[in-house]
Parts: C-alpha cells; structure tokens; sequence
C-alpha cells in the first residue's frame, strides 16, 4: 500500500481509538499490549500481506477465524475464559501463528521472524484500523490508459504460440512471468500488482487482465513484440477477481473486478480498463444479519447469458449480474451459504459450482434459470481453485475439489442434458466419492479432458512430505493410492529450513504436461517443476533467479475456454 493510503488508515485507527469504538464486553479486557509505531506498521503491512485475505480486513473472519480484539486479548484479570469463550493472549496467538492448525493456516515459523511474530501476536490485539473507501473518482484519477487501443497493433507481432503461454505469477515480487510452453523459456516478466491472486484472459486470447491483491489491475497486450502492459487501474485496496463479458456480442467489451476492501463491484471498459460503474456488496447474510465486509471472491463469466456470475463471500448470497445495460443493472439475487470463496464450471458449463468453504458447502448455481440448483454439504473447508470435471466410470460427470480441512478430494455428480447421461441423474447433487489424501491442506485440483489422471496439492499441509509433493490419481482406477510426486526433491534445489510449498498444477494446452509451482521463500531459488502427465516422469525445471516466489500459473488457452 501507498504511504498516503496507510496514513488515511492510520488517521481513521486513531479516530477509532479516540471515540472507544470497540466490541463491548460484559467483563472488563485488558488493555491491548503496547506497540511503538514502528511496529503498528510492521504488523499493519504483514497483516495485509499475509492473514487479510482469510480473516477480513476488520478482522471478522471467513475462511480463517475471527480475530477481533474482544477474544483475542485476555481480560483485565489475566483470566483466558469467559462464559465458555476462550481469550488468546499474546502467548497463546504467538503459538499459533507460530506453528499453524490443523484448519489449514500454515505455520510461519518459517516465514516470519520471532520478532514479526511476536509483533503479529500484539498487532491482532489492537483495534482494527478501518481502509478507506474507493470511489469511482478514486479509480478514475488512478487510471493510466498507456497505449491507446488505436496504436495497438493489428495483428500479432511475434511468433510465439500465444494458446501455450503460461501466466505465472511471482507472488512476492509483485510480477507476473509470461512463460513460452512449447520452449519452457521466459518470454518477458512484467510489474503487476502485489501477489497477483489470477490472471484471466480475453475472449480472443490476446490479452491478460491480473489483478494484485492491492487492487491493482493490469491489462498486458500479447500481440507485441513482446508483452506490453497497455492500462492499468486501481480498484481498491485489497482484490481477488476479474472477468470479461465473453457472450457472443459483448466479448470484451466491458471487465468486472471485484474487491475485499471496500466490499464492491466495479465496472470497466474491457480493452482500456476506463472505470464505468461501482455497485457495494455490503448487506444482508443469509441469516438475516447486517455486514460490513461483504468481500467479493470468485467472478466468472457465462457463455450462455449476458451476465457475470459473482460470489460475495460473507453473505452467502450469489449475484447474476446482467451485462446487457449496464444504466440499468438487473442483478438476480441467490441465497446459498457463507463463506462463499473459488468454483468453476461444470463439464457443461451451464452450472457453477462454488465453495462455501466455512459452511463446509457447495453451492452449484443453475445459470440457465437462475436459480441454486443445490447446496451440497462435503468435507471441511472445501477449496476447488477452479475444480475439475471428469467422467466418473460409475457415477457419470463428476466435478471435484480438495479441502482445506480435511484429508479428502471430494467428487460430486453434475447435471448433465445428454441423453446418455440420464443414467445418473439419480447421483446428482451428491459427493457420491471421497478420494483419500494423506492430509489436511490441499489448494487446487486439476485435470484436463485428454488426461487419465486427477492432481491434487498440500501447499497448506503442515509436514513437509506432504507440502513439497503433489498426488496423482488414476481415473482409470480410483480405488487405487495416489502416486506421490515429490516436486521439491526432483526440483533438484538444495533442502532449506523453509519448506518450498509444490502448488497449483497446470496443465499444457494440449494435456501432455503439468506444471507445478515450487514456493519458496524470498530469499531462497523457487521453481516451476514440470511433468510428463502419462508418464509421471519428470521433464523440465525452470529454476531461473528471477522466479521468485511462483504461486499461480494459468495457460492462455485452458483459462480462455475454461478447461479444467
């Protein structure tokens, strides 16, 4: 964040303090340990980085607990208990953010210093300072239209097969590396926002729109002769999600970002990001309360309709966001149940399926008549990514996700039209499977429709063996044990005391190979680790010192078509 935007967060934290305005306890808490300033920012900067995107920016919690003041501090007794409720203290959080749960945080032990810990155990439990909001004037003065549409080029300037490039982003360094699939070289690395959370790709497949979790956005023309970034916009101060319109008729013309701070929608030109129109997501639960931070998660675009499909985390509620006039919004408003977070489609592409990650929940989303097809209770903390469809030999289309919480890949029966999948419809709606893991801790699933097998992450496991690898599936044989690969060993990089997480399996465009991400520290070599996907057999590593800290990896043409 700007210096400016943490001193508007400051001024509004000292206003806070000054008017007392804090959770209201029927004993009396202990005064937040003391902080010197210096250590207000410290913690205010890790805080963002590291624990905002699943805890909330007022600390309400949604993926990740609640860490308001009124339980994370002890009374002014000493006591830890309340009418049953625990109060943490700073030797009690220290533990924690220390060494992780079993809930799928991850240990920072290796992360952070004993210093930035014990700074982190007093930072959450002082008030939360509040962000300023983001205005469509705010995003209009931080727009930067850097080359007009018209000065663009014609046609493509290169010869690189644009449909086999990977967009990887270099979490830390606020990069994204642009990556030839078919040569496994560097095509070109470009300043992004800070942790870039995805990249989507144009309806043609010649630009990519990245959104930094700072709320920048940046739109990267691929038909130069080498990537160029031709706009950018600031949404917010904290994001996650952009799309375009990909009907027929509208492809392009507008993009859709979603932000965690401040709780709304914004509105763009597709092909100059030139900010058009914000709508507030802050309202109503599914259970009928008011909230605050209504963050908005996954954002994606149906191919059958006009509309965006957009996932507002701590309400639970899904909103169909008719694109066709843009004047005079229609948004369709479906219930499901907190706290929505990542999905993708169905085989068919007519239903979204969407984690409700806190609810241990999937929602699937019927966007042919607008209305929830089912909600579906799994295993805890369900975490898609995106998920991935396969064709179960008993069950008929399937669609899985991994879990945050618990050991398993769970498969759940689609709807399906075709006729010959009639046969199953009695399993729809159901996990009809449970795939075992050797833990806690997966990210992302991943197949591809010309694969035999299901990858599947444990970046948030706490044991090593399990962080460093990935499991592989049979489909052809799902009663068999995965095939454990162990990306960090066959990277060939020397063991460090930080483990270097293997995340996010990708596949090629045409499923021949995976790419797995191998995360490391700042400081220490990270790699892109990629495997022959009948074989198992491992063919290529890209340990080049600029690939610092890759978490995320989305080929051009999987992502433009939705494969997955």
């Amino acid at each position: 964040m700007s210096t400016t935007t943490l001193t508007r967060i400051a001024a509004v934290a000292m206003t806070l303090l000054a008017s007392g305005v804090m959770a209201q306890q029927s004993a009396p808490a202990a005064a937040a340990p003391p902080m010197t300033a210096a250590e207000l920012e410290t913690g205010k900067k890790i805080y963002f980085e590291r624990c905002a995107g699943c805890h909330g920016v007022l600390r309400k919690g949604a993926t990740g607990k609640n860490l308001e003041p009124h339980w994370t501090k002890k009374l002014a007794d000493g006591s830890t208990q309340e009418g049953g409720t625990l109060k943490l203290g700073t030797q009690r959080l220290d533990k924690i953010i220390a060494l992780g749960t079993e809930g799928g945080m991850v240990n920072y032990d290796d992360i952070l210093t004993k210093e930035e810990i014990d700074i982190m155990a007093r930072y959450i439990q002082q008030p939360p300072p509040v962000p300023p909001e983001f205005s469509l004037k705010d995003m209009e003065a931080s727009w930067k239209l850097l080359v007009p549409v018209d000065q663009r080029p014609k046609a493509q300037q290169n010869k690189i097969n644009l449909k086999n490039v990977f967009a990887v982003t270099l979490r830390d360094t606020g990069e994204l590396a642009l990556i030839d699939g078919d040569t496994k070289q560097i095509w070109k690395i470009l300043k992004t926002g800070y942790a870039v959370h995805i990249s989507r790709l144009s309806a043609s497949g010649r630009y990519v729109y990245t959104v930094g979790r700072d709320g920048l956005v940046t739109l990267i023309d691929m038909w130069f002769a080498e990537p160029t970034t031709v706009a950018t916009i600031r949404m917010g101060s904290d994001a996650r999600s952009v799309d375009t319109s990909k009907f027929k008729g509208f492809e392009d013309k507008y993009l859709i970002g979603g932000t965690y701070w401040p709780p709304q929608y914004s509105i763009m030109e597709g092909e100059t990001l030139k900010p058009l129109k914000i709508v507030s997501t802050r309202g109503m639960t599914v259970d009928g309360e008011y909230h605050p931070e209504p963050r908005v998660a996954s954002i994606v675009s149906s191919q059958i309709k006009p509309e965006w499909v957009v996932n507002v985390k701590e309400t639970g509620q899904i909103l169909l966001v008719d694109y066709s006039d843009i004047k005079n919004l229609k948004t369709t408003t479906i219930e499901s149940a907190k706290f929505l977070h990542d999905g993708g489609w169905d085989a068919s592409k007519r239903y979204f399926m969407v984690a409700a990650n806190a609810s241990h929940k999937v929602a699937a989303v019927d966007t042919k008549t607008g209305k929830l097809a089912a909600l579906i209770d799994t295993a805890k903390i369900p975490h898609p990514g995106r998920g991935a469809n396969f064709n179960h030999p008993k069950y008929g289309p399937v669609w899985a996700t991994g879990h945050l919480g618990g050991a398993a890949v769970s498969l759940i029966s689609t709807a399906s039209d075709k006729p010959a999948d009639a046969k199953y419809k009695q399993y729809n709606w159901k996990v009809v499977e449970e795939l075992k893991m050797p833990g806690a801790g997966n990210l992302f699933v991943k197949t591809h429709p010309k694969s035999k097998n299901l990858w599947a992450d444990l970046p948030m496991n706490p044991e090593r063996e399990n962080a460093e690898s990935v499991y592989v599936y049979s489909l052809a044989d799902l009663s068999k044990a995965p095939v454990k690969l162990d990306v960090a060993k066959d990277s060939g990089l020397p063991q460090t005391k930080a483990l270097r997480r293997a995340v996010h399996p990708e596949y090629s465009q045409d499923g021949t190979e995976v790419w797995i991400s191998l995360w490391g520290g700042k400081t220490d070599q990270s790699a892109i680790v990629i495997y022959d996907d009948k074989t198992l057999k491992l063919k290529k590593v890209i340990t080049d010192p600029k690939m610092i800290t890759p978490t995320g990896k989305f080929n051009v043409w999987n992502t433009q078509h939705d494969i997955y």
